[in-house]
């Protein structure tokens, strides 16, 4: 597919000049719940413009490309469940070719005697040890590591596809910028940031522009992606052929608890 195949799907925004807490500060006096972080519910949203029709008259309004896609195979569609997930707003996933679970978790620094069964209850804190889980997936082993990964990611993704092999990390972060990571017998080939996939980093940064563009995403083109989590899901999973469900992450479930977590 060429960058003339198709007409990106852009979606339209407006940005309201609002202060820091006044959709929250409204919705309490409203009796709507509301947190002190993360975001607010749709309804809630929609609820204070509806309220206040003067704030978004007066907005500017800006574009956006929304990911979907163009060609069979994985979407960004099959990811709408990680919103609410327990994967929590920090994570990181973990696709390695051709290794076994045990393998994995040792590349990734856990010792024998750290590779048990994880129970429900068992995340990531400061002070507390880290907590990986992994599953097989076909010829795939997919690892989720609360918090993300500790180390450098030339150094986690080379330990991992080294020998020929192959990896494709995912990392969400909460305040830091999300990416997707591909690497090859050893060696980091391409770093895309799916929030912005025209920043590409890497030995090869233009060798994941074919899943971009059946993503409906122009990687020549400087726009924003408006789903970029569901994207960076997605495009790992044109690259492994391998999709994660809810059930992958039920518990109890083999994986590692190293000393010394973030």
């Amino acid at each position: 597919m060429s960058d003339a195949d198709f007409t990106p799907l852009r979606v339209t925004y407006r940005s309201p000049t609002l202060g820091r807490t006044q959709i929250r500060d409204w919705a309490r006096a409203n009796g709507y719940p509301v947190s002190e972080r993360g975001r607010l519910a749709a309804e809630i949203t929609e609820a204070f413009f509806a309220a206040h029709p003067e704030i978004l008259e007066q907005a500017e309004t800006f574009e956006m490309v929304r990911a979907t896609a163009r060609t069979p195979g994985v979407s960004p569609e099959d990811y709408g469940w990680h919103e609410g997930s327990p994967l929590g707003d920090i994570y990181t996933i973990v696709f390695v070719r051709g290794l076994d679970e045990r393998e994995v978790l040792r590349r990734l620094g856990a010792a024998d005697e750290n590779i048990r069964m994880i129970a429900d209850g068992e995340h990531t804190y400061p002070g507390g040890p880290w907590i990986i889980t992994v599953v097989r997936l076909g010829e795939w082993t997919v690892a989720i590591a609360d918090r993300g990964l500790r180390g450098p990611r030339q150094e986690v993704l080379g330990a991992l596809s080294r020998d020929g092999g192959e990896a494709v990390a995912v990392q969400r972060h909460d305040y830091a910028q999300h990416q997707v990571s591909h690497a090859v017998d050893g060696r980091l080939s391409t770093v895309v940031n799916p929030g912005f996939p025209i920043d590409r980093d890497g030995a090869n940064p233009d060798g994941l522009n074919r899943h971009l563009r059946e993503l409906g995403i122009d990687p020549a083109a400087a726009d924003h992606i408006d789903n970029p989590i569901p994207t960076a899901l997605a495009l790992a999973g044109r690259i492994t052929g391998v999709m994660v469900s809810p059930q992958h992450l039920r518990r109890p479930i083999l994986g590692a608890a190293l000393p010394g977590g973030s």
